[in-house]
């Protein structure tokens, strides 16, 4: 087996590419961000990020299993296999002098979790779950009233601070910017009910053919009135309708949500856990 670490996203991608998109609704989030990096759409960032293949053998190109740990975040396996978590959790420790968990396929989350912690001490602790769906069985939903609309050019800071109060964790810093980048791109929508925008859902661009959807938010004072069901299946129609795939993540820990996506045809494919460790 041959261990290798790189820091470079457009090598990565050339090289783990051709493996990870024999299934590219599995390794979504993979994929994804290393090719922002490479394609330097990503955001500036002031620490490197970490990518790691697994081959066969220090002579054979095939790729049997993928990480990855970008800047300030936990590693993540995504659906990696249980018995390479452990050769990959000891490349990881060669360069990472600090960090704070691991995500994945619950298996390979945990066993690379007890490498680490084995090599640099402190505890582990699960603190979330997560379902990866696919759209198998497209079901248009509606909602008490409003209609679906894309996001307004003066709605950047809106997007931004419902952006920071529903997904601070996933988006880090830079709303404002991650926020004007949807607009740019045109992958945000909104859900207005009497010229009041009251949800929104975004998704990502089209990647080997398939767009994830996320985030999905409706503010507090506007919930259980199905404005977010209704705009994400509208959102999922036209990446259908564009000939793409779509998936999006759910947190098990909310069943409401995990409902309404399987009643607009999305179907279960993966659950993955976040581990974090302590000192």
């Amino acid at each position: 087996m041959d261990v290798r670490v790189t820091s470079d996203p457009q090598a990565f991608e050339q090289t783990v590419f051709p493996f990870l998109q024999q299934d590219p609704v599995l390794h979504t989030i993979i994929m994804s961000n290393v090719h922002e990096r490479a394609n330097g759409t990503a955001r500036a960032e002031s620490e490197p990020s970490y990518f790691v293949s697994v081959h066969d053998s220090a002579h054979d190109p095939d790729v049997i299993g993928v990480a990855m740990r970008t800047p300030g975040r936990g590693v993540y396996l995504g659906a990696l296999p249980e018995q390479l978590a452990e050769p990959i959790a000891d490349a990881f420790a060669e360069v990472l002098p600090e960090l704070g968990g691991v995500a994945g396929d619950r298996p390979a989350a945990h066993r690379f979790a007890q490498r680490w912690v084995e090599r640099r001490g402190g505890s582990l602790t699960e603190t979330r779950g997560t379902r990866l769906h696919k759209l198998i069985d497209f079901t248009p939903l509606s909602a008490d009233g409003g209609a679906p609309r894309p996001m307004n050019a003066d709605e950047v800071d809106l997007v931004a601070a419902w952006g920071k109060d529903g997904f601070a964790e996933e988006l880090f810093t830079g709303h404002h910017e991650w926020a004007a980048k949807r607009l740019a791109e045109g992958t945000m929508w909104i859900w207005e009910v009497d010229g009041e925008a009251v949800s929104m859902v975004g998704y990502h661009l089209p990647l080997f053919g398939v767009c994830r959807v996320g985030p999905v938010y409706t503010p507090p004072t506007h919930r259980r009135h199905g404005y977010a069901g209704a705009l994400t299946s509208h959102v999922s129609a036209i990446i259908l309708a564009d000939g793409n795939q779509a998936c999006l993540y759910t947190d098990l820990a909310n069943p409401t949500s995990n409902k309404i996506y399987h009643q607009a045809g999305y179907r279960p494919v993966a659950d993955f856990v976040d581990v974090e460790f302590t000192r």
